[in-house]
């Protein structure tokens, strides 16, 4: 079999028009060595000056991995049903029925719930079985944690969701990139008050900065604190509003262009 430069290359150049043609992909290829180093880099930093932060009260980052797990499983959980219908070009029939953006929207959110609980229910358990972790201890504030973080997650998931609308598969990747861009600034595993003042102000308008905040105050002080859970509400009734408005705009922009049966090529 004749083995040529010429035909890999072909290839080769193939991929490269895809990617330099495609700003989405383009960014993609940055963006995940740039979010993890951050994160970490943060994360040690923190450790650095703060070296009995995890063991001021057993399971703060078990209880902070579970409560992210609820924003990216309830962001993830809305994109991919979304995208279920892009993959097998029903999209467009879905559309050509009697069911409106609005409805679609809450069906999508109805689906993304039931994925978070049935998806999270076997990893508390199992946190209670091998590390003796309840994230039940939180109580019924847990409850409220749960909505804020889903909420949000939705809000991220629309507006991805419209942008598949808008420039098609290519900008599938934003729905696992979006959500970890906001893992820096919004103090998963460690206070806001570490970050740099430009980054403390973007955390302040992202709701999960005050969830995770006040469920260290819970596990740490054994304090509820009410009024980050109101500063969180508050913020979350922007976000998800500006999330639908967004799908419905990019909904809207695809009827005009006709680029609602041409989603996957």
């Amino acid at each position: 079999m004749s083995f040529t430069l010429r035909r890999i290359s072909a290839i080769v150049l193939r991929h490269w028009y895809l990617i330099v043609g495609s700003w989405p992909r383009l960014l993609d290829l940055v963006y995940w060595p740039t979010v993890q180093v951050i994160i970490w880099g943060f994360i040690q930093t923190y450790l650095m000056e703060h070296s009995n932060y995890f063991t001021q009260a057993f399971g703060v980052l078990l209880g902070a991995v579970m409560l992210w797990d609820v924003l990216f499983r309830g962001q993830l959980g809305l994109s991919l049903s979304f995208f279920e219908e892009v993959y097998s070009r029903n999209l467009g029939h879905l559309l050509a029925t009697p069911l409106r953006p609005m409805e679609y929207i809450a069906a999508l959110m109805t689906t993304s719930l039931l994925r978070t609980v049935v998806g999270l229910f076997p990893a508390t358990i199992l946190a209670i079985w091998f590390f003796g972790f309840s994230v039940y201890s939180l109580g019924l504030v847990l409850i409220a944690f749960f909505f804020s973080l889903i909420v949000f997650g939705w809000s991220i998931g629309l507006f991805v969701s419209g942008l598949v609308l808008r420039y098609g598969l290519g900008a599938e990747g934003f729905a696992w990139a979006a959500i970890f861009a906001i893992v820096p600034v919004c103090g998963v595993y460690y206070p806001v008050s570490i970050l740099p003042d430009f980054a403390q102000d973007i955390g302040a308008l992202l709701p999960p900065s005050y969830i995770f905040e006040g469920m260290r105050a819970v596990l740490i002080q054994h304090d509820v604190r009410l009024d980050l859970l109101a500063q969180a509400a508050a913020l979350n009734i922007v976000w998800i509003i500006a999330g639908t408005f967004s799908f419905l705009a990019f909904y809207a922009r695809s009827r005009v262009r006709g680029t609602l049966l041409q989603l996957g090529e």
